[in-house]
């Protein structure tokens, strides 16, 4: 906290007041530049397209911060004993998911039907994105995201749409 408020120019009593823990700092931080730096989600006409492009996108734009953040991690658990899931809940919040938008937009296009598909199938490409990304603190190759797409994610939704 010391150095924030020297870097801040202000006093440590006062980050205190507005964050009453340093955990309570570290995830407005983390929170601050999630939404300072957002990952476009963009639109390429298919559910297929749209997930290769945030995948990428997210793989390209949030390694650094991915690094910080494993970095943060380690401190949060120490000092307040959060877990990754649980600081997750909390940057996360009450805002809309990503992915959600996508999968609303493939579901209007008739590609997947959203209220059959398990959360676990529609959260799986992004925590393997996550476990890959905390693992090697690297950006994710191209073709390990296309196999994240075309070899696990693709076939899943496919069997949900087909009614199996």
């Amino acid at each position: 906290m010391e150095s924030v408020a020297a870097r801040a120019k202000t006093g440590v009593a006062v980050l205190y007041r507005r964050w009453p823990r340093k955990d309570d700092l570290v995830i407005a931080a983390i929170a601050h530049y999630g939404r300072r730096y957002p990952v476009d989600i963009r639109d390429t006409g298919s559910l297929r397209g749209d997930m290769l492009a945030l995948l990428t996108d997210i793989g390209e734009a949030r390694t650094v911060f991915t690094t910080v953040v494993s970095a943060a991690f380690s401190g949060l658990l120490a000092s307040a004993g959060l877990s990754p899931a649980e600081v997750r809940a909390r940057l996360i919040g009450d805002r809309p998911i990503w992915s959600q938008q996508i999968y609303r937009r493939a579901h209007e296009r008739g590609e997947i039907d959203i209220d059959a598909i398990p959360e676990s199938v529609l959260a799986m490409p992004f925590d393997l994105m996550r476990h890959d990304l905390l693992m090697t603190l690297k950006p994710i190759p191209p073709e390990r995201i296309q196999s994240i797409v075309d070899d696990l994610f693709m076939p899943l939704v496919t069997l949900y749409r087909d009614g199996r």
